[in-house]
């Protein structure tokens, strides 16, 4: 009787090893990252199903937007998405593009289809905080927060919804004229869906590198910018705001998941170049009936105070090299 009652007892510490607190530890753990399922729930579409309602929604995204068509700038929004793809959950193939549109925004489509305005790069002060915001998107495509949703009843049209970061994009009035409209209530994420897209993104910004704290730094911006300016964000992103609760949230998340590194990628000299030739290419756009253009003006950036890694050129100058600048650890904790 005692053996079975060990055995018993075994078993039972067995199940509870394996129960659905485990797994949803290996959501919080950085290092299960690529070995976990985080998209898995009621869905009552495939993966392929998934990427081909994507492409569909996608083709229909652009020929309503204006699209950017540089190819620096269109490359180098990519390869920071495809990078943190690959440090990510993300199990679909991935297409980042550039839209026109001065708003500060971005949104992602089931399947691996994801749109950055050229408004939040220009709103950016540094590489990092772009990759925080694409790092979220993500998420939302590793969750398949989509047609999650839809499969729930939540959304009662998925093709003419995409999933919101900072709220609608720059054609949803072309959208209703259309005839595409769909209540703005369709449109608000629920926040446990958020919640998530924050906890997974914030990991994979970690994983590729990246400062954590960029995430948190370009929440703060975004709430500061619309309570000094309102009107700034997008129209529907002021129905859904990026509330004080997911940035503590954020911040807790990086002191209790997140291991401190010694150094992080903050930013990089390509950065910089792109968000200059972004301004030139809007300053080209007001130019005057003559074609003479308002100069255009450099910021800089207001970020914290960050060791800069680059070598020098000749007679002392900073060599004009790719290498990212980089915020240094002093402590080997948690951030």
């Amino acid at each position: 009787m005692t053996r079975l009652m060990i055995c018993t007892l075994a078993f039972a510490a067995a199940v509870a090893m394996a129960s659905p607190a485990s797994a949803k530890d290996a959501r919080k753990d950085p290092e299960q990252i690529g070995n976990r399922d985080v998209g898995k729930g009621m869905n009552f579409y495939s993966l392929e199903d998934e990427i081909a309602l994507g492409r569909q929604l996608a083709s229909q995204v652009e020929r309503q937007a204006k699209m950017v068509d540089d190819p620096v700038i269109s490359e180098y929004v990519n390869r920071i998405g495809q990078n943190l793809a690959r440090n990510s959950d993300v199990r679909v193939p991935v297409t980042i593009k550039v839209v026109d549109d001065p708003q500060v925004n971005a949104f992602a489509l089931p399947g691996g289809f994801v749109f950055v305005h050229t408004g939040l790069l220009l709103k950016a002060d540094s590489e990092a905080e772009v990759a925080g915001v694409l790092a979220h998107e993500l998420a939302h495509v590793a969750a398949r927060h989509g047609t999650r949703q839809a499969s729930r009843g939540q959304i009662a049209n998925l093709a003419s919804i995409p999933l919101i970061f900072m709220g609608g994009w720059g054609g949803y009035a072309a959208r209703q004229a259309a005839g595409l409209a769909v209540p703005l209530t369709f449109l608000k994420y629920s926040r446990n869906f958020e919640r998530e897209a924050d906890l997974l993104g914030l990991q994979y910004l970690y994983k590729a590198g990246y400062d954590p704290a960029a995430m948190v730094d370009f929440f703060e911006k975004l709430e500061a910018m619309e309570r000094d300016k309102p009107g700034t964000m997008a129209e529907l992103f002021r129905s859904h705001p990026v509330t004080s609760e997911r940035l503590k949230n954020t911040q807790k998340d990086i002191q209790e998941l997140l291991r401190g590194q010694p150094q992080y990628v903050v930013t990089t000299s390509e950065f910089n170049q792109v968000r200059e030739r972004l301004r030139q290419m809007v300053a080209r756009r007001k130019s005057g009936p003559n074609g003479e253009s308002a100069p255009v003006l450099r910021r800089t950036g207001q970020g914290p105070v960050t060791a800069e890694v680059s070598g020098t050129g000749g007679q002392g100058e900073p060599a004009q090299d790719e290498r990212p600048t980089l915020r240094r650890q002093t402590s080997s904790g948690g951030l």
